[in-house]
């Protein structure tokens, strides 16, 4: 019978220690699994802008802020008393701010001698140059047009050479419109100026849009006598430069005939 010494464990397992200086691995050890994709850098997906919407969006507000600000310029416009409108027309000359002593308004017959060439106001004969939307293709005399311009209307003079085609522009903003008339001027200094009683303004083309901002801030608007009219009373139709003393109690002046009170039913402006 043999005796057996009790040895510690029995039959030795091998170690699962790991040796000195071993690395411990992971190898048949249940843990977390690696992280998928594991030093990867992350996808970004991909996003389509639509353009169309946003376009759309701000041309709209583009467009409304346009239409506040012309409302707003137009609230504005309208509160602005008339002279201040024409004192903002571009090359307008103000006489009267300027040299108001020189727009006196006496009433009398003959030549009268004026600073402003044509002149913008200042005495003048008793009968006016009708002013009825008038196209007078010949000069006329300053005393009648100075009177007509006291009663509101607005004189539009040109060169005799100014070309064909511009003549009519000016015609076709004169005819048949009421505190308006226009005939040629020998000797001006612009191809157009503009007369209202105080205001004038020379232009080089009769393009020029300020025309049409000059009859609409001034005509009538200018007048010294409000409520006056161009279709009644001793206005004169005829052209030329010596004034036709109308009803004057001293004789006509060397040259001149009387035109006589033509009544407006049937008045024919030169054309």
């Amino acid at each position: 019978m043999s005796i057996t010494s009790p040895q510690t464990g029995g039959e030795r397992k091998p170690s699962t220690r790991p040796a000195t200086g071993a690395k411990p691995t992971t190898s048949g050890r249940p843990g977390r699994p690696a992280a998928s994709g594991a030093g990867t850098p992350p996808v970004k997906a991909r996003t389509d802008t639509s353009w169309g919407p946003i376009l759309l969006f701000t041309t709209a507000g583009l467009v409304a802020v346009l239409i506040i600000a012309f409302a707003g310029y137009e609230v504005w416009q309208s509160g602005r008393g008339w002279q201040a409108k024409a004192n903002g027309i571009s090359g307008i000359v103000n006489y009267r701010s300027k040299v108001p002593a020189d727009l006196t308004r006496v009433a009398k017959y003959g030549p009268v001698t004026y600073k402003q060439n044509p002149p913008v106001g200042g005495d003048h004969n008793p009968n006016w140059q009708r002013c009825l939307g008038d196209v007078y293709d010949k000069p006329i005399a300053n005393e009648h047009a100075v009177a007509s311009l006291e009663l509101g209307a607005v004189w539009i003079t040109y060169r005799p050479d100014l070309p064909a085609a511009q003549v009519a522009t000016l015609a076709a903003k004169v005819t048949g419109n009421d505190f308006l008339f226009m005939s040629p001027y020998p000797g001006l200094d612009s191809p157009i100026s503009l007369q209202a009683w105080g205001y004038q303004l020379k232009i080089k083309d009769a393009g020029d849009s300020r025309i049409d901002d000059f009859i609409k801030d001034l005509k009538e608007n200018a007048s010294m006598q409000q409520g006056g009219s161009c279709s009644s009373g001793t206005y004169i139709t005829a052209t030329g430069t010596v004034p036709h003393d109308l009803g004057s109690p001293a004789p006509t002046p060397s040259g001149a005939k009387p035109s006589g009170s033509v009544p407006a039913a049937s008045a024919t402006p030169s054309k």
